[in-house]
């Protein structure tokens, strides 16, 4: 008997005498569209049921991988043959397919059921949605049979094990206290110090090998994790953006004299706009003091060409001769920088 054949059999037996509804409905097809059809098709509730009955069945005895889920007699017989598993020899257990017109034609295949008993020529089953409505023995002819699937025959390829996963190796168990100490861990550590490119010298001073190699390590450690952490934050001020998000703002540290206030601006909004400022993202001090100085003398950089023209201007105008047209009166002069800061007009304004 086909061993895997003989699990399905010991389920196949318990339904015995199971009789589809008057509408054709069958638990077997309603599990199929909800378990095994893509789509859910309710069309398999009330499907011709032979292969569907089997499919459940394999499902209920655990051995789905060597029987298949088909609704199709001739899908399933398809698939025992491409896994070489079909064959012409009866043995109790098998899967038996048939072909009321005699041929051993896979295509022409109409009907399924399970070999119980072989009787010489008369083959004994247990089938599904055979006389019209029922699942129960028969006794076949040899002559109607196309062949067998034989579940023992399929080679079943293993689930793939899970994949290992990666453990760094600075996520092992700290060592023991008396592993560090201990003469032989000292001597394989310093070793190891040795033995890295630049690394340290022995120590002159006379400290245990064990000892340095854990005060230099440690050292390394550090200036691995400071430059580490230096990369970060210059990579997160490279990333600042050369105009800081700042809306509105009163007079700050480029400022040195107080600033004229438009007319429709009082000092009331300026606080209200103040207090809900945009706040730069954390950096370090330095950082943002030098984008709001980028933004300040970007703004200024126009009045500083005022200021040129206006020089050149004035030149000319004393060295033209009487009669000629004079130049237009050169703006006003800004007031200049005070030592160690900006020169700002009265008329900026924010």
């Amino acid at each position: 008997m086909d061993p895997i054949g003989k699990k399905l059999l010991d389920v196949a037996e318990k339904e015995l005498g199971y009789t589809e509804k008057p509408d054709g409905y069958t638990k077997f097809g309603e599990w199929f569209a909800e378990n095994v059809d893509a789509d859910h098709d309710s069309y398999f509730e009330t499907a011709p049921w032979c292969d569907m009955f089997l499919a459940w069945a394999a499902d209920k005895a655990g051995v789905t991988d060597a029987v298949g889920q088909f609704a199709s007699t001739v899908e399933h017989a398809r698939w025992f043959e491409k896994n070489d598993a079909w064959g012409s020899e009866p043995e109790p257990g098998a899967i038996v397919f048939f072909d009321w017109n005699g041929s051993n034609d896979i295509d022409r295949i109409d009907h399924v059921g399970i070999v119980t008993k072989v009787d010489g020529k008369k083959i004994h089953t247990i089938e599904a949605n055979v006389d019209g409505v029922h699942l129960k023995r028969k006794v076949r002819d040899g002559d109607v049979i196309a062949g067998y699937g034989l579940p023992s025959k399929v080679k079943v390829t293993a689930a793939p094990a899970a994949p290992e996963k990666y453990v760094p190796k600075h996520a092992a168990p700290a060592p023991r206290a008396e592993a560090l100490t201990s003469p032989a861990s000292g001597e394989q550590n310093l070793a190891r110090t040795e033995s890295t490119p630049g690394g340290p010298a022995t120590d002159a001073q006379g400290l245990a090998a064990g000892g340095q190699d854990m005060v230099l390590g440690g050292l390394v450690a550090f200036a691995v994790v400071g430059t580490v952490a230096l990369a970060v934050g210059k990579s997160a001020a490279a990333k600042v953006p050369a105009s800081p998000p700042v809306r509105v703002r009163k007079r700050g540290k480029h400022h040195r004299r107080p600033v004229a206030l438009p007319a429709d601006i009082t000092p009331a909004q300026l606080e209200a706009a103040d207090a809900s400022t945009t706040m730069m993202p954390v950096i370090s001090a330095a950082v943002a003091a030098e984008a709001e100085d980028r933004e300040f003398w970007g703004r200024i950089e126009h009045l500083k060409e005022d200021q040129e023209l206006a020089f050149w201007d004035s030149l000319h105008a004393e060295f033209t001769a009487p009669g000629e047209s004079a130049a237009p009166p050169a703006p006003a002069e800004r007031p200049a920088a005070p030592s160690g800061g900006h020169a700002v007009p009265t008329s900026l304004g924010s």
